[in-house]
């Protein structure tokens, strides 16, 4: 094995000497923390060696470590009905992320619902996995999901609200002149600890109404929607963390403004109560800007210091030259005792973008007045120029600390891996091990 060079990422801690603040009810006295440092270590390239479109999605079943990774569903542009979402097991981190392609194990999944008919349309990705802290076996999980939809998939139900209209409906990412996707965030529930899966019902999804279509939309990515989350469970409430990517309020070409677009765009934030996941459509409420008050299918404000302003290169999602954060991939550090997230940054069409950045949020419960918004000016983690970054996210490894605290990437402590997609190349790996520094 080659010897591990440390990376020094002068530019970054140049800008870690930044603090954040928080301030008393009378406004007369105010603490500060200063924002973790960070290193990063290459180290001989770790492959995955099956397909990956997502954040991993992963759990502790017993002594078993447990990855979800992979697309299941109807998805006429790309090929028709898939069967990648497997599942691999492991004594510990790295042995599941070492499985040959042939070691992945197909769970049963709810079938796809006749077009025009209630329930599971489109393809879904496993994002997150909350494990019933109530279930002692811990084989009751919840997958938090990626879900996405064209109009053939789910055409537009006047009664309902629900679907798609396909008039001057945008291009999506593949070469072929075909449509672009909606994507919406769903939930899925196992008895079994993964072996098979129910589909519960919608998290949060946008309408018809917020998609931005032809001729403003030419980003090739999606039509609108919410997708990309990462879900952490506090006290009571399961909190999402999203990407937005419709219109924050009705699209109209006729009186469109780009600079709105991207004042409702980036990463957001929903909760909805544990105690409602067996039943979740309709029951989430997303941050309007003052607290958790928006519907599930309404609009809501994205945090506003993970958006790129406008004079540094921000800008909407339906703009070809992209501006924006998305992904996110959020994880507690025990080490930090504070939050930390993972996102990437689109700069052109098709989700094109080469670098990935971390943000910090030294607030422990994120129901506790603006704490979920109080996130850190992201910084640049990464960057491959040339290349297209998707998906970062940190992993526990194979360390007695990771394994005996049975970490994973929700949980983590002074050092964990960071695995990405190179989505130009097809691969997902680690090259490198984050140290944190407080």
């Amino acid at each position: 094995m080659r010897t591990y060079l440390l990376i020094s990422l002068l530019a970054i801690m140049a800008t870690l000497i930044s603090c954040q603040s928080s301030t008393t009810k009378d406004g007369t006295a105010t603490t500060t923390t200063a924002t973790p440092k960070f290193t990063l270590t290459a180290i001989d390239t770790f492959h995955f060696n099956n397909f990956v479109d997502c954040n991993m999605a992963e759990a502790w079943i017993g002594d078993t470590f447990r990855i979800f990774p992979g697309k299941y569903g109807e998805d006429p542009v790309w090929g028709g009905p898939s069967r990648e979402l497997k599942f691999a097991n492991g004594q510990h981190a790295d042995e599941a992320f070492s499985s040959p392609a042939s070691a992945f194990i197909e769970p049963r999944m709810p079938p796809n619902a006749p077009i025009g008919t209630p329930g599971l349309h489109g393809a879904v990705w496993f994002e997150t996995v909350y494990q019933d802290a109530k279930d002692a076996t811990g084989r009751t999980l919840y997958a938090v999901y990626h879900n996405e939809n064209y109009p053939e998939t789910l055409p537009y139900d006047a009664a309902t609200g629900e679907g798609y209209i396909d008039k001057d409906w945008p291009l999506g990412l593949t070469e072929r002149i075909t449509p672009a996707a909606v994507c919406r965030i769903g939930v899925m529930k196992s008895t079994d600890g993964g072996w098979s899966w129910e589909n519960k019902g919608l998290f949060i999804e946008d309408k018809q109404p917020r998609m931005i279509l032809k001729p403003h939309n030419t980003s090739k990515t999606f039509a609108g929607g919410v997708g990309d989350p990462s879900a952490v469970a506090i006290g009571e409430y399961l909190y999402l963390f999203y990407g937005e990517y419709g219109y924050p309020g009705t699209y109209d070409s006729t009186n469109y403004d780009r600079t709105v677009e991207w004042g409702g765009q980036c990463i957001s934030v929903a909760r909805i109560r544990l105690t409602d996941l067996d039943a979740p459509q309709g029951k989430a409420l997303r941050w309007d800007g003052n607290g958790f008050n928006a519907p599930w299918d309404g609009v809501g404000k994205p945090i506003s210091s993970l958006q790129i302003p406008v004079s540094e290169g921000g800008g909407a999602a339906s703009s070809p030259t992209g501006g924006f954060h998305w992904g996110p991939s959020v994880s507690w550090n025990t080490y930090l005792n504070c939050w930390v997230m993972l996102m990437g940054k689109v700069t052109g069409t098709s989700w094109q973008g080469s670098s990935l950045y971390i943000s910090f949020n030294m607030n422990q419960d994120f129901g506790a007045g603006t704490n979920s918004q109080d996130w850190s000016t992201p910084q640049l983690l990464v960057d491959k120029p040339g290349h297209i970054l998707w998906y970062p996210s940190l992993q526990p490894m194979n360390t007695p600390e990771d394994v005996a605290n049975k970490h994973t990437c929700l949980r983590l402590g002074k050092k964990a891996r960071l695995f990405f997609k190179y989505a130009d190349l097809g691969k997902y790996m680690s090259e490198y091990i984050v140290e944190f520094e407080k």
